[in-house]
């Protein structure tokens, strides 16, 4: 067995442990950073103040990138299509990259009332994110030659597609399906815009896929996924309400994605 089949084999018998459960259940409870001191008793308080005002909605180059982040996956998307296995590496590494970036613009702000704040699970979960994806670049585990097009998975493409598109008006938070957004919208730098579209690839790939990198993507998506709910529908909603349902593809996919990744795979599906 070489060293990289016997590493991924050694992190798909960690993935079933119940410690890597309970490790991901203590990221949540890490507090966030300040640079200005705050009552733990708000943390929920500081957390969504962080988390509302992260760089990727703040900073102005970062902003003016997002139409730069779009084009990239789409060109990213259509290598894969075309190319399928000769572009996988290359699509991995772009993945992991991302995640890498996502963990540091959407983690960290700048504000008057905490100063530099860091929301620390999502940079830790983001981060083992990248270092599955970081993975698959190395082993090559996933087939993405021949994908199962069936009526039971096809529902995650245009799950996927919206959130890709994020047809949302963000001043009054409305429906708002102009086609330009495909191309504009903050999707191509955000988690839960993102990851449906990774995952979606995954699932179509399933069994032939790596199952490390699948666990971990679709573990931390459903925990941000679920994080997304409250946050839209509890607080606001007569102005969260799209923004909900717009993060539902991640929630979904990302369970149909766990429920996969642990499923025993028949020997017809291996």
């Amino acid at each position: 067995m070489s060293s990289s089949q016997a590493l991924q084999t050694r992190l798909e018998n960690a993935t079933r442990k119940w410690w890597f459960f309970i490790i991901i259940v203590f990221i949540q409870f890490i507090p966030p950073y300040t640079s200005s001191p705050y009552d733990y008793s708000k943390m929920q308080e500081v957390v969504y103040t962080i988390l509302g005002s992260a760089w990727v909605s703040q900073v102005k180059w970062v902003i003016s990138a997002y139409p730069a982040f779009k084009l990239l996956a789409i060109f990213m998307l259509i290598g894969l299509l075309i190319g399928r296995n000769r572009w996988s590496r290359a699509f991995s590494i772009y993945a992991a990259l991302l995640y890498c970036v996502l963990a540091v613009v959407q983690s960290v702000s700048q504000t008057e009332r905490f100063g530099l704040g860091i929301v620390i699970n999502n940079l830790l979960m983001f981060f083992i994110v990248a270092l599955a994806w970081g993975l698959e670049a190395f082993v090559g585990k996933t087939d993405y030659e021949r994908w199962t097009l069936s009526t039971l998975r096809l529902w995650v493409l245009p799950a996927a597609f919206l959130a890709f598109w994020y047809p949302l008006n963000w001043k009054t938070g409305a429906p708002d399906f102009n086609p330009v957004y495909i191309f504009t919208s903050v999707a191509g730098i955000a988690f839960c815009l993102i990851t449906p579209v990774f995952l979606s690839l995954l699932i179509l790939s399933w069994p032939r896929v790596n199952l490390v990198t699948l666990r971990v993507t679709s573990l931390v998506g459903f925990v941000i996924g679920w994080y997304n709910m409250p946050a839209n529908f509890a607080f606001n909603v007569s102005h969260n309400w799209w923004n909900g349902i717009l993060h539902l593809p991640l929630l979904l996919i990302s369970l149909y994605g766990l429920v996969l990744g642990y499923r025993r795979q028949s020997l017809a599906e291996s």
